[in-house]
């Protein structure tokens, strides 16, 4: 069987090689076997695993959940279904950060509108709400 080196792994990913370390100190990469001189030897379907962590990425998932979605792939007892209801899990979560997102926007928005910029540093209105314990 082909194997990869480190480097031709980042490249067939299109990913650094710190990116594949990593992925491999976190679990998401089998740690691949050695070759006599030292050098990883990842199997060839590793650029595809990294690719589909980072598409996930990409998509708002986290490393843990992307860990779970590896496992459920190979799992003989998994159905679309459970994919689905991760996906369908991560949408209402995106929801949930673009509101939280919008509401600070609104709030950064009412701040802009107070300040004129003209006044000292020390004065200014959103260095001042910042600092304040009220919100």
């Amino acid at each position: 069987m082909k194997s990869l080196t480190i480097g031709r792994l980042a490249r067939e990913a299109r990913v650094n090689l710190e990116t594949v370390r990593y992925y491999e100190r976190r679990g998401l990469l089998p740690k691949p076997p050695r070759s006599a001189s030292g050098y990883r030897l990842f199997p060839m379907d590793a650029a595809r695993r990294l690719r589909f962590i980072r598409r996930a990425q990409e998509l708002a998932f986290s490393l843990k959940e992307i860990r779970e979605l590896l496992s459920l792939r190979v799992s003989r007892t998994t159905t679309s279904r459970d994919i689905r209801e991760r996906a369908e899990a991560k949408i209402v979560d995106i929801d949930a950060k673009i509101r939280s997102v919008g509401s600070m926007k609104r709030a950064l928005r009412k701040l802009t509108n107070v300040c004129e910029g003209c006044v000292p540093v020390t004065e200014c209105p959103i260095l001042e709400s910042l600092d304040s314990e009220d919100r």
